[in-house]
């Protein structure tokens, strides 16, 4: 069982699209209790709809665990997002331009807050407790309705103003139309959501997602595996960008998409052998942490602000 080890009780929030998730972590860093919750949407309003939220689940679990008293809060939202400043740049889906969610949420709670970004949080909690841990120079990718990663170098997180890792909208095919703007990026042809949707579009039936197109192609079925393996090919040259870029040791799986296991991953190994040439090989690892590994980021967060760790 994953747990962050002895130290303080903190509060743990990841935000997503369409749910948002609660933790509270007790002094020997194990999940004491868990509470899944739509994300409130309301267009301009969201992000003060999401801290409302944020101090409601706090007081449930006051309520539930009077023995447990946090020291800290941390909090993960999507989008671009300005960890310094504790800002929510910008969140399309979401409907929010520069929101303080630290402030607000430090006001609310009336703790100190560590703030960042969904993906990144995910990718701190496998670098220092899953499987990216001990290694130096490690990308743990994310896919899952999108893709994104997480960037070390030198052991440490590369955030790039914010914009770091954002390798879904990396260009590798002529099409189709991304929600971006773009055309052909690997978010619009590798992320499950994408799979499933091209598996749709291809067929003219709808499936529940890229496990049941998976399922379908074990089946023989042609298209699923044409869906399947395309994905699989532009998401190899995406790849094939990042060790070009960063050589790193080792590119680590994340999302729901990780878990096709060695499905996915050996001959997504393959594929990237084929057109690397003089590059070093990373390892390619299925993450370890799952679901809840963004609650375990954004724990760290908070006990990272309680240790002066904070930026």
């Amino acid at each position: 069982m994953t747990t962050l080890g002895p130290g303080a009780a903190v509060l743990a929030f990841d935000v997503g699209g369409t749910d948002m998730k609660a933790a509270l972590v007790d002094e020997t860093g194990v999940l004491r209790d868990t509470v899944r919750v739509p994300t409130p949407l309301a267009n301009g309003e969201t992000g003060d709809r999401v801290v409302a939220e944020v101090a409601a689940l706090a007081e449930q679990f006051a309520k539930r665990h009077p023995d447990v008293h946090p020291a800290a809060a941390g909090l993960l939202v999507p989008g671009h997002v300005d960890d310094v400043h504790g800002i929510g740049v910008f969140a399309e889906n979401l409907g929010w331009h520069d929101y303080p969610f630290r402030e607000r949420a430090e006001a609310a709670l009336g703790l100190p807050v560590g703030f960042g970004h969904d993906v990144r949080g995910s990718g701190e909690a496998e670098h220092r407790l899953g499987a990216a841990r001990g290694f130096d120079d490690v990308v743990v990718v994310t896919i899952g309705t999108g893709i994104a990663a997480a960037l070390f170098i030198g052991g440490k997180l590369y955030t790039g103003g914010g914009l770091g890792g954002e390798i879904g909208h990396d260009r590798v095919a002529e099409g189709p139309m991304c929600a971006c703007g773009g055309r052909g990026c690997l978010e619009a042809v590798s992320s499950a959501a994408a799979i499933a949707r091209r598996y749709s579009l291809r067929t003219g039936q709808e499936v529940a997602g890229a496990k049941e197109v998976l399922e379908r192609k074990r089946r023989g079925d042609a298209n699923a595996a044409a869906s399947w393996n395309s994905a699989l090919d532009a998401l190899a040259l995406g790849l094939s960008h990042v060790v070009a870029l960063l050589a790193p040791q080792a590119i680590v799986i994340a999302g729901g998409l990780s878990e096709a296991g060695e499905e996915l991953l050996q001959p997504l190994r393959e594929r990237l052998d084929g057109i690397l040439t003089f590059h070093r090989r990373p390892q390619l690892i299925k993450a370890t942490i799952g679901g809840d590994a963004g609650l375990y980021g954004a724990a760290l967060t908070a006990r990272d602000v309680l240790n002066g760790d904070d930026a």
